[in-house]
């Protein structure tokens, strides 16, 4: 059976437009299996992340939250023409695990909450996207990827158990898409073993649909953005960036792990596995194929810009000015990865190791705190790392202006810099 995957984001689901959008989308392929993956509507992960953090700190104001972020669906769905005592009640099922939860006394820990609430947006968004593609007239059924995306109970960074995942996708899913044209489920969350929800990271969404071509052999996933394709610099930050036709797989996932925000890191390895085309397309524009990505490509790649703000540099010395040495190393690593502190950038020297990661004060804190009996830390915060991959001398100059370079390293095809602004000096006169 010959299926494609699409997936849309919450860009795409923003408000009833989108919603229309991506129906029409899918109607236009409704000769073809299509397997949906949709996130939550525009800003309601943020929105959700608000009420768990009302709800763990008792600030008293997490139903006050939630009932904003239900009228804004009521409203999606009132404006959709889909509002009516069926979907109403569809809708609301769906939030009470988020009422049950805050209800209750604080018991658990942060990042098991976080999950159990967060992962309702997305859930809320497919129930959405299914109701109208019904009213439409879609050959359409919704499914809970709850039953389908086994995982550990790593929760917000949970790890795909394969082969429970396989088994439910070839017991369930096919089936389904041999009596439906579209199958709409959700991205970013799965199962624990215990059965609880889990979520895969944050922007996770495009991983889930990555694991659905993967255990499904796709034909060909879709990821539909707000973008012609991939760019050569982000949009927001540049001027004349220009789209990339085509990538090689191992080109895309050198662009994310450098930063690129087009595609989640995790993506590209299930596809490549199995040598499936990945499209990333304009949902504005949905007869465009905007970049294709694949085994092979004999291209010369133009400079590419990716630029991650708020890093913090973390300068770690020995304090008896010891060489650091393999099992310093170790224990700093070990430290990283407790906190889970992503290391986007590093350096080591006879006696110190620099470490570039996202200022996530709350975590650094706790890590600095942890190693300060043995070493002496400074920090940097408020940089920026700069990545040009394929990078020629004027491009790199030009990515220099206006800012200190506190440190720089070339890597075959790649320069990265940790910088961060030339202050202003403002002279007073007399």
């Amino acid at each position: 059976m010959d299926l494609k995957v699409f997936k849309f984001g919450g860009a795409s689901v923003k408000d009833n437009e989108g919603v229309s959008n991506v129906v029409n989308i899918l109607e236009a392929h409704k000769k073809e299996k299509i397997l949906t993956v949709v996130s939550a509507t525009g800003k309601t992960t943020n929105a959700l992340e608000d009420v768990v953090k009302s709800y763990f700190n008792q600030t008293g104001d997490a139903d006050q939250l939630l009932q904003s972020i239900k009228d804004d669906h009521i409203k999606i769905m009132d404006g959709l023409g889909i509002l009516n005592e069926e979907s109403f009640a569809d809708l609301s099922d769906t939030f009470v695990e988020i009422d049950w939860m805050i209800e209750d006394e604080v018991q658990d820990e942060f990042n098991y909450i976080y999950d159990q609430i967060v992962s309702v947006g997305e859930l809320v968004s497919s129930k959405i996207l299914y109701h109208k593609a019904v009213k439409e007239g879609l050959n359409v059924a919704w499914l809970d990827v709850r039953d389908i995306i086994i995982t550990d109970n790593t929760y917000r960074e949970a790890k795909v158990i394969w082969s429970d995942t396989q088994a439910r996708m070839n017991s369930k899913v096919k089936d389904l898409m041999k009596a439906y044209d579209v199958v709409i489920t959700q991205g970013f969350i799965g199962c624990s073993t215990e059965n609880f929800n889990t979520t895969l990271g944050r922007e996770g969404s495009d991983y889930s649909a990555g694991i659905f071509s993967y255990c499904l052999d796709a034909k060909s996933l879709s990821i539909w953005k707000d973008v012609p394709g991939i760019l050569t610099a982000d949009p927001r930050l540049f001027e004349n960036v220009t789209k990339i036709d085509r990538l090689s797989y191992r080109e895309a996932i050198e662009m994310t792990y450098f930063g690129a925000k087009v595609i989640h890191p995790k993506t590209i390895k299930p596809l490549q596995n199995k040598n499936i085309p990945l499209y990333v397309r304009p949902y504005n524009d949905p007869e465009s194929m905007g970049t294709m990505i694949t085994s092979d490509v004999d291209t010369v790649y133009p400079p590419v810009i990716v630029i991650e703000a708020n890093q913090s540099l973390i300068h770690i010395a020995t304090n008896d000015f010891s060489f650091v040495a393999e099992e310093h190393l170790s224990e700093i690593f070990a430290k990283l990865n407790h906190y889970r502190l992503k290391v986007n950038m590093m350096r080591n020297t006879a006696i110190s190791f620099s470490v570039a990661v996202q200022n996530d004060q709350k975590k650094i804190t706790k890590f600095i705190n942890d190693l300060s009996d043995k070493y002496t830390i400074m920090k940097d915060d408020d940089l920026e790392l700069i990545t040009v991959r394929h990078y020629d001398d004027a491009t790199v100059d030009r990515m220099k202006v206006g800012k200190i370079v506190l440190f720089e390293e070339t890597i075959r095809q790649t320069v990265r810099m940790a910088v961060k602004d030339v202050p202003v000096v403002v002279r007073k006169s007399f």
